[in-house]
């Protein structure tokens, strides 16, 4: 509109007024779409992981295997993960890590958040219907496992068993220590039962396995049965092997420990005393549980994309120089599970046959 003479000017100011406004206007929107393009481009660039802690719920109590894994590992993986979060150890003991993995699936955020390191023997509790069960080990995100470990079961030397055939004979059983239905000793007493018909008294409810070994020490168990690492990598037990105070009497590997050569395994036991093919079946569903390890867990329906950050930084984890190192002077025996395997392993537990459930 051309400005010009004196009959125009009002309306000429009106006019660039009016444009004035209309530029002003521009300019704010441009700028309110700057700052909120730049705030999307912020919190897109700014990792989940960042300023978060992440908590690991420990089924065991301080000191065993289970609780120095998770120590360990929660000084190292942070380092792989985006944002480098800090990462809490909490025990959760408790009816052999039930109560633990009950928590992971009902009451944990699927946030990513939380993680859980719970016992290898989760699997059998449901696989055998237990009613405490209120899980679905095939619905946790299985994030890694930093070792393998065949159980082995051990007796004081002073007790009158100095064989398998000596529990099989004795008028008295012998008294084994458990932290639950789920734990290993728990496992392993069953088994020996329902296979070769050897009577256990088992001691329920003990909070993890540094109890029990204390109350093998004091008299009150004689025996207990447990995953091999923690026997061969810390105290009591160095120094319980070096004073003959307890002897190995079977081992669960499928061949022997170089460690403990004239222990027999539980296989040749059952060859030797002609267990039925279809216990012995049984017995390896239950022995080739120690693969899961020390596992760690996230809850049903935490997001993928989180999921794979966890495995992802527990695999970088666990080939990292220091860690290993550590795990070394340490006596804690390495050989990582991933993930993907452990969940793979979890169906293929739980999807078992009728007549070995029935077993």
């Amino acid at each position: 509109m051309p400005c010009g003479g004196k009959s125009t000017n009002s309306k000429c100011n009106r006019w660039e007024s009016r444009m004035r406004k209309i530029k002003r206007v521009k300019i704010f929107l441009f700028a309110v779409l700057l700052v909120s393009a730049n705030a999307n481009v912020t919190a897109q660039e700014q990792p989940f992981y960042q300023g978060q802690s992440i908590k690991i719920i420990v089924g065991f109590t301080s000191g065993g295997f289970y609780d120095r894994w998770s120590r360990l590992l929660a000084r190292y993986v942070p380092k792989y993960l985006p944002g480098n979060p800090d990462m809490v150890v909490q025990n959760m003991p408790g009816a052999g890590g039930l109560i633990a993995a009950n928590h992971m699936y009902s009451v944990a955020k699927p946030d990513g958040l939380t993680i859980g390191m719970l016992s290898y023997g989760m699997y059998l509790d449901q696989l055998v219907g237990r009613k405490e069960v209120q899980y679905d080990v095939r619905k946790f995100n299985w994030i890694g496992s930093p070792e393998k470990s065949d159980v082995l079961f051990y007796m004081r030397s002073d007790a009158p068993y100095k064989s398998v055939q000596d529990i099989r004979s004795a008028s008295t059983p012998p008294k084994c220590g458990s932290t639950g239905t789920a734990g290993t000793d728990y496992i392993l007493a069953r088994l020996l039962e329902d296979t070769l018909g050897l009577k256990i008294d088992t001691v329920l409810g003990y909070p993890g396995g540094s109890e029990i070994d204390l109350a093998v020490e004091k008299g009150e168990v004689q025996c207990r049965a447990m995953t091999a690492a923690p026997f061969f990598g810390r105290e009591p037990f160095t120094t319980w092997r070096k004073n003959n105070f307890v002897r190995v009497l079977l081992y669960g590997g499928q061949k022997r420990d170089e460690r403990i050569p004239d222990t027999p395994t539980i296989y040749e036991i059952l060859e030797k005393e002609k267990v039925p093919e279809e216990s012995r079946r049984v017995a390896d569903v239950i022995l080739r549980g120690t693969d899961f390890g020390r596992p760690w867990v996230a809850p049903p329906g935490t997001p993928k994309e989180r999921v794979k950050l966890l495995r992802d930084a527990h695999a970088k984890a666990m080939g990292d120089p220091q860690l290993l190192e550590e795990a070394k002077k340490g006596k804690m025996e390495v050989e990582p599970v991933s993930g993907d395997e452990l969940q793979k392993l979890a169906e293929k537990m739980i999807n078992q046959p009728p007549g070995v459930i029935a077993g």
